[in-house]
């Protein structure tokens, strides 16, 4: 392994704001604790909780400037913690660590506990799973809460993001009967080709009420929503009595509560257990990652802008090494 530097390059703010506020810093190399891992990294990923961070929301409490963003990456283990198990030098990793108090993965190296990290999937590349540490655990811990029987009708609303597109193949994985609502031409063309299915319809231009009643007449058994708005609402409006519409924290407007179904609300967790059932599902599902962008990490602040125009189909990422 080749000698670690003491400093490195980092996209980071000195303010919250706008996709201009990131900027190239040359910051310190994180030091790592017992329990923690550093990582030399490849690929990051950049997702709408980056913008969010960035632009001033941040879960609790108030973050040091300069701040480091990036909830998610890839790459080599560079130096493991005395009392890390399981994770040796030189291993290729994926991670999601939200919030990390010593620094985000929009960096050369980036500190992490052990707990938060994962053996890169076999199927993919570094690049592919740098994009999904995040949207992958969100993804699959969505279709688990929905407690799927084969064949089950299912909704996946919000199917062409970074989430949605890995949901729709861990969902037809499981055995579920899906349809799913998508943003734009090119969405339905995207989760169609990904699940080799004709399965997805654009929730802007079709009538999401009518598309349902045809693929379900007895009702859904639940939606898996990663959006919000009317087109949810109409989703809601046809679960089926004891079904379930299941959604990660922070989509807006939250899925209304209606008599005779459950509302699951929940954040992805990492851990050793979720990252080998994620690491399953992505063999399992013969899992494709659709990357919509790849910047170099000078380019992060680019990669925010990109974010902020919307209608991002699949995830974008930072090749940082």
């Amino acid at each position: 392994m080749p000698s670690i530097p003491k400093t490195m390059r980092a996209a980071a703010i000195d303010r919250f704001g706008g996709p201009e506020e990131v900027t190239i810093h040359t910051l310190p190399v994180p030091e790592i604790d017992t329990k923690e891992i550093l990582i030399a990294v490849h690929t990051a990923g950049v997702g709408s909780w980056d913008a969010q961070m960035r632009g001033g929301w941040w879960p609790e409490g108030k973050p040091d400037f300069p701040l480091v963003l990036g909830s998610d990456g890839s790459g080599t283990i560079a130096k493991v913690g005395s009392q890390v198990r399981g994770l040796k030098q030189l291993d290729e990793v994926y991670a999601y660590a939200f919030a990390n108090p010593k620094g985000g993965f929009h960096a050369e190296y980036v500190a992490v506990p052990a707990a938060s990290v994962g053996h890169r999937p076999r199927r993919l590349n570094l690049e592919e799973a740098g994009a999904i540490g995040t949207t992958g655990l969100t993804a699959l811990q969505g279709v688990e809460r929905l407690d799927l029987e084969k064949r089950d009708p299912v909704v996946v609303f919000g199917a062409s993001g970074g989430v949605g597109t890995l949901a729709v193949q861990f969902a037809r994985w499981r055995g579920a009967r899906i349809l799913a609502i998508a943003a734009g031409k090119d969405g339905v063309q995207l989760v169609n080709e990904l699940v080799g299915l004709n399965v997805a319809l654009d929730g802007k231009r079709e009538d999401v009420g009518v598309e349902i009643a045809k693929f379900a007449p007895e009702g859904l058994a639940g939606v898996l929503a990663f959006a919000g708005g009317e087109g949810l609402d109409a989703c809601v409006e046809r679960v089926r009595p004891g079904g379930r519409v299941v959604h990660p924290n922070g989509v807006e407007p939250a899925p209304k509560q209606r008599r005779g179904i459950e509302i699951v609300s929940y954040d992805a967790e990492p851990g050793p257990e979720q990252f080998a059932r994620l690491n399953e599902a992505v063999e399992g599902a013969r899992l494709k990652v659709p990357i919509s962008a790849s910047f170099p990490l000078e380019q992060a602040a680019k990669a925010h802008q990109r974010l902020a125009s919307g209608h991002v189909i699949g995830k974008i990422v930072l090749r940082v090494t």
